[in-house]
């Protein structure tokens, strides 16, 4: 097969473990960063040791902080940066682009201001002249675990199946098994959300309730995106699939999971302002709550769960009486109709 040279937009611990990824798979990777430390790590020492402690990287990888030598003979870029620099990215993007690329997204959030989904912000800000497709690649993984290469499986989800086939081929190995799917929005809507969901499990954890309270909350939580994801379009099976309740479960059990650690740390006391200072990188599923609080309302979506994480991030509830509130709601039934 013809080695493709992929450009990695994107020097934390998901590109840099993608990349890996990459470079096990005989492909030109280079890596995209705006830190000189990190960028010099990685092509002298081949480490990212601020992200991937431990890890030695293929030597392979390059690095550079040039966007435009990124991406100037990239047959495809994989955007691996937080939520809230894609449309600066890809503004620039827009800008540096001379022809056509596929376009990979691994970023899992929605837009406050605009509640779009990050496919749909790439779409409005690189004219469709410049992209041959956008593939979402999504499902339960966490950075650490892929670099140390233990097995893993990913979803590339795409309108053009044919596009997510060829992401398919281009990551595959027997590492990191990869699926394919036609429900964007439903992939998007998963990953995005369940980072919600995961600073609940955090706060359950903190406040040092067991496995029945974090398997409730897990539970409802599923069923709060998936009615969420069914309302703007999506298929209600593919949050039974690895973009659903597979990233779910990850994103809600593990100490690797940003968003569980900020959850664990408000449930044991700690403001937002001191979780957020400590952790010392980006926690998707605060800007997610914000985002999510209101489009709920405007769609008048019942989501108690994502409306008491929010009041908790947001409006100084304690949460032990967020816990209150949600236990004390009127009696369901279960089963929902979609």
């Amino acid at each position: 097969m013809t080695k493709k040279q992929i450009a990695v937009l994107g020097a934390g611990s998901w590109g840099t473990a993608l990349a890996m990824v990459l470079a096990d798979n005989n492909e030109e990777v280079f890596i995209w960063g705006n830190h000189h430390a990190i960028v010099d790590e990685i092509n002298q020492s081949h480490k990212n040791a601020h992200y991937l402690p431990d890890i030695q990287l293929p030597e392979s990888i390059r690095a550079t902080l040039s966007l435009e030598e990124a991406i100037s003979h990239a047959d495809m870029l994989v955007i691996a940066i937080p939520t809230n620099a894609m449309r600066i990215v890809c503004k620039q993007l827009n800008d540096t682009l001379t022809e056509p690329k596929i376009i990979v997204h691994v970023s899992k959030g929605i837009e406050p201001e605009t509640n779009l989904r990050m496919s749909e912000v790439i779409a409005e800000e690189i004219d469709a002249t410049k992209r041959k497709g956008i593939v979402v690649l999504s499902g339960p993984s966490h950075a650490e675990e892929v670099a140390l290469r233990h097995p893993t499986t990913l979803c590339a989800s795409s309108h053009d199946l044919a596009l997510a086939e060829q992401v398919q081929d281009v990551f595959i190995n027997n590492n990191l098994r990869i699926y394919t799917n036609e429900d964007v929005v439903g992939a998007e809507i998963g990953g995005a959300l369940k980072n919600i969901i995961a600073l609940g499990a955090g706060i359950s954890d903190g406040l040092g309730y067991g496995d029945n309270a974090k398997a409730a909350l897990m539970t409802r939580g599923m069923a709060e995106i998936t009615r969420l994801g069914v309302a703007v379009g999506s298929h209600p099976q593919t949050f039974y699939g690895l973009t659903g309740i597979g990233d779910l479960i990850v994103t809600c059990t593990s100490v690797h999971s940003r968003n569980w650690r900020a959850g664990n740390m408000l449930g044991k006391g700690k403001s937002l302002d001191e979780v957020l200072e400590s952790m010392g990188m980006v926690v998707e599923g605060v800007r997610t709550a914000k985002a999510v609080y209101g489009w709920a309302e405007k769609l008048n979506i019942d989501m108690p769960i994502s409306k008491a994480i929010y009041e908790v991030l947001f409006a100084e509830k304690a949460p032990g009486e967020a816990v209150d509130m949600l236990m004390g709601r009127e009696k369901k039934v279960e089963k929902e109709k979609f």
